[in-house]
């Protein structure tokens, strides 16, 4: 069973889909096909308005609000449906972090983790950012692990 996870991003009470958040669904979109379901996380409503990839079960988790709460989301999905692999579908620069997260919430599963990314470059200021938020990956791991 194959599940096709797609992290959201917002400017925190966007009332349209973000820009980097409509790349990373768009490119879910071109993975879909074949997907036994798609999981929208973090902005799952703008994401489902926006959804125009084939007639794939959606499932939703709307409450994540950090990539913690994404992993922790993702691994909840797919241990509910019985997923044996999950294609995380996140920007480039973020996807090394994510990947982290979520493998570490599916730790003994057996459930495989993948990352896929729609190209793009992002501005210096995500890249510092990023970098920041990952020095507290480990910590974050740790804590999916025993969660």
């Amino acid at each position: 069973m194959r599940l096709v996870a797609v992290l959201g991003y917002s400017a925190r009470g966007d009332a349209a889909i973000h820009t980097i958040c409509g790349r990373r669904l768009a490119h879910a979109e071109t993975l879909a096909d074949g997907a036994d379901a798609v999981l929208l996380s973090g902005e799952a409503d703008l994401m489902r308005e926006a959804w125009r990839g084939p007639d794939v079960e959606l499932q939703f988790d709307p409450r994540a609000r950090n990539t913690a709460g994404n992993a922790a989301g993702v691994a909840a999905a797919a241990r509910r449906l019985g997923a044996t692999e999950v294609v995380l579908v996140t920007s480039r620069w973020h996807a090394p972090r994510a990947g982290l997260l979520v493998r570490a919430a599916l730790r003994g599963s057996g459930i495989s983790v993948t990352t896929s990314s729609p190209p793009g470059l992002p501005g210096p200021g995500l890249v510092v950012r990023e970098l920041a938020c990952f020095a507290a990956a480990p910590f974050q791991a740790r804590r999916l692990k025993s969660g």
